[in-house]
């Protein structure tokens, strides 16, 4: 007994610290200005129509959910981070879109078996610690013959080798929490999804990036903007060495995925859609 109130006291905790991890910097900056095609293109993927029940898992401030409820869908916005919620909560009013949003964890949610016609996460659920319980629980509340939709960064992509470079700097993941960039890994998500899908269309895209005109304005975006590039930097703040050899490596990083241009780079996902059995 005492060994299960401590795994429910470490997941609690865990779970906590990636609440703090997502407030902080400006997420929805990301997502509006860096990534906004992201959202729209996994809601063209999963085929969302009007009268269909949808769930967005690891919404964040809504890059999917906003779209899918503009189609006519019935959605929920759910996401561990209520900083991100009521965020998404500004932009649906802003845009004209209705759906609710609720606090919940990817990996408990708190929804009936098989309540959703469509379950999706646009680069979301990838960032839960342990991908089966995610990946379980995706498919649990998706109906059969509902279809499910995932878009994540691959593991050789931008954001990918982005989370690669950072590793070095950062502190030790927690037991048992696996890399995000896993889920852009054809393989790595059949095995979590199992025999409970059918009809699964995995194909690799490229998002065209034009926000930054140079590698190093890209490095201090991120580097005040999204959370896991903060937090790595926080945690190496008093070792000026660090710090510089982590700006250097990022910037190289990201002048490797410039284009000739200068002007534009390319970040591939993984878009993937199945259909519950």
């Amino acid at each position: 007994m005492s060994q299960l109130i401590e795994r429910v006291e470490a997941d609690r905790a865990l779970k906590t610290k990636h609440k703090a991890l997502w407030s902080l910097g400006d997420y929805p900056a990301v997502a509006a200005e860096v990534i906004p095609a992201t959202g729209p293109r996994l809601v063209e993927a999963c085929g969302i129509r009007a009268g269909q029940r949808v769930l967005d898992v690891a919404a964040g401030s809504g890059n999917a959910a906003i779209p899918a409820a503009l189609a006519g869908a019935d959605v929920v916005a759910s996401d561990l981070t209520p900083d991100l919620l009521d965020a998404g909560r500004r932009l649906a009013e802003e845009r004209g879109a209705t759906l609710q949003w609720q606090e919940a964890d990817a990996e408990a949610l708190p929804y009936g078996d098989a309540e959703f016609d469509v379950v999706m996460s646009c680069v979301g659920v990838m960032f839960a610690p342990h991908h089966q319980a995610g990946a379980d629980e995706l498919v649990r509340v998706c109906r059969p013959g509902g279809t499910l939709g995932l878009l994540s960064w691959t593991p050789e992509g931008f954001i990918g080798q982005m989370f690669a470079t950072l590793k070095p700097y950062a502190p030790p993941p927690p037991p048992g929490a696996q890399p995000p960039p896993l889920w852009g890994d054809e393989a790595h998500v059949r095995l979590l999804l199992g025999d409970r899908v059918k009809d699964v269309d995995a194909r690799k895209e490229m998002l065209t990036v034009d926000r930054f005109g140079s590698p190093e304005e890209m490095r201090e975006f991120f580097k005040r903007a999204y959370g896991p590039t903060i937090a790595v930097y926080r945690s190496i703040a008093d070792d000026a060495a660090k710090v510089e050899a982590l700006d250097r490596a990022l910037a190289d990083l990201a002048a490797d995925h410039f284009g000739p241009d200068g002007t534009t780079m390319e970040w591939e996902y993984l878009l993937l859609t199945a259909t519950r059995q």
